[in-house]
């Protein structure tokens, strides 16, 4: 298994998605249930296989990542050979970017002594789609990259 198994609610809510994985291996309802019971190590590599496949759809589209800690932001701009990173960072201890009030805490001080900010841009060590679902297991967000693109808009001017 290359990523890591869907667990039981997003098997549940990728159902029809699924029942079509299996239908393309002409697998039916009854020989799935007979799988299950009398070979369920199979079972096991279907869902790997299957868990496999969503994560490569949804890694292969993922564009930004977040992730947030209560001093910290990271933004990533995940492109083809390369991420590029915005960090900023709270150096007012109090300050905590998990809640709405350390966000416009964040608005407000954004170019004072408060905040460092810090640009990265790396080419991927290993895989893209293994490095960005490492980042994803660390606790990154997939994002439609507004924050980054607008905080990138302000830096870049």
């Amino acid at each position: 298994m290359k990523y890591k198994r869907l667990t039981k609610e997003q098997f549940e809510a990728l159902q029809n998605e699924f029942s079509n994985f299996l239908a393309t291996q002409t697998i039916d309802k009854a020989e799935w249930d007979s799988i299950k019971a009398n070979n369920p190590e199979v079972a096991e590599q279907e869902l790997d296989v299957f868990s496999d496949l969503i994560w490569e759809g949804v890694l292969n589209n993922a564009q930004y990542l977040e992730h947030f800690s209560k001093n910290h932001i990271f933004l990533f701009h995940c492109q083809e050979k390369l991420i590029q990173s915005i960090v900023l960072k709270s150096l007012d201890v109090e300050v905590d970017f998990m809640v709405k009030d350390g966000l416009q805490w964040l608005s407000d001080h954004m170019f004072t002594d408060s905040v460092e900010i810090h640009l990265g841009r790396k080419e991927y060590e290993k895989e893209r789609n293994v490095a960005i679902f490492d980042l994803i297991t660390q606790g990154a967000i997939l994002s439609d990259g507004q924050l980054y693109l607008q905080i990138n808009g302000i830096i870049q001017s």
